[in-house]
Order: structure tokens, then C-alpha cells, then sequence
């Protein structure tokens, strides 16, 4: 299957909006307001100091994406991109979409020169999307995330 994976842009909002709603529904059973969701998408594929998309296209769709965001590190004085939003199309998945959507991403992280690595996080019950990280490269680093919206905090 022919791939062309290329940089999202505006036009691309919909989908990626579309695909982040079915990530967040498959892997984490969350059902996300898509008014907000496409507003953030647009925000981002707007503003390209909040990160990126790429796109993989086959068959005349958008069949896979995947997003960077930026941690500097004062430790190591350079970037992190932090690896996103994976989805793939059902019926275009264990077909090699996110393998060339990764590997365009380090491509460009490396090209930008001053990129040091790339973390991600997985959902710690996602046991394939955690082999086939394995299978790329990325090792477990050893931290556990922690969150809260700001409006939960005292």
C-alpha cells in the first residue's frame, strides 16, 4: 500500500478531530466534547509552537496521524518531542501507517539539529500499542505521569 505522509494543515482538521475523538473513545473509553476538540486541533494546526501533525495518506484519505508537542530540557540542552495522538484508520492498521509516520518524525526531529529524543506515553493496559513502541525504539523511561485540570486543584 502506497503512503505519502505529509505535514497537516487546516484543512485537515476535521479528521484529525475525528481521529483524536476515536483514540480517546478506543483506548481510554472517553468521550470527548468536539466543539472543544476542534477548536484545539485548529489552534495547534494554526500556531506551529504548540507542535505538528503529520498525516499518512492511502487510497485517497487520510488514513493515520500523529502529533509532536515540545519539552525543552535544561538538563540536556535541547528538545523532547513528545509523541501523540497515534490513530490509524481500522483496516489500515498492522499495515506499516504508523511505522512510516514515526519514522518521518524522527527524520525531522533530526534535521531540526537540535532535537535530542523523543518520549511518548501509553496507556499502562495498552499492551500492543506498548510492544510495537518497544519495537521502535522507545524504552520504558521509568516515570509514572501524573495530572489535573486546573479547575480540580485546591
Amino acid at each position: 500500500m502506497p503512503l505519502a505522509i505529509r505535514r497537516a494543515d487546516p484543512r485537515d482538521t476535521a479528521v484529525v478531530a475525528e481521529f483524536n475523538r476515536l483514540l480517546a473513545s478506543e483506548t481510554e473509553g472517553k468521550i470527548l466534547d468536539p466543539g472543544v476538540l476542534a477548536r484545539g486541533v485548529a489552534r495547534l494546526l494554526a500556531d506551529p509552537a504548540r507542535g505538528f501533525y503529520l498525516v499518512a495518506e492511502a487510497d485517497g484519505q487520510v488514513v493515520g496521524q500523529v502529533m509532536a508537542t515540545f519539552e525543552w530540557s535544561d538538563w540536556r540542552d535541547g528538545w523532547f518531542w513528545w509523541v501523540q495522538s497515534v490513530y490509524v484508520r481500522d483496516g489500515y492498521r498492522r499495515h506499516g501507517v504508523f511505522r512510516a509516520l514515526f519514522t518521518e518524525m524522527v527524520r525531522r526531529a533530526r534535521d531540526a539539529g537540535d532535537v535530542i529524543g523523543l518520549r511518548l506515553y501509553v496507556e499502562n493496559q495498552n499492551t500492543r500499542a506498548q510492544a510495537t513502541y518497544e519495537g521502535l525504539g522507545l524504552r520504558n523511561a521509568g516515570y509514572s505521569v501524573r495530572e489535573s485540570l486546573l479547575d480540580a486543584l485546591p
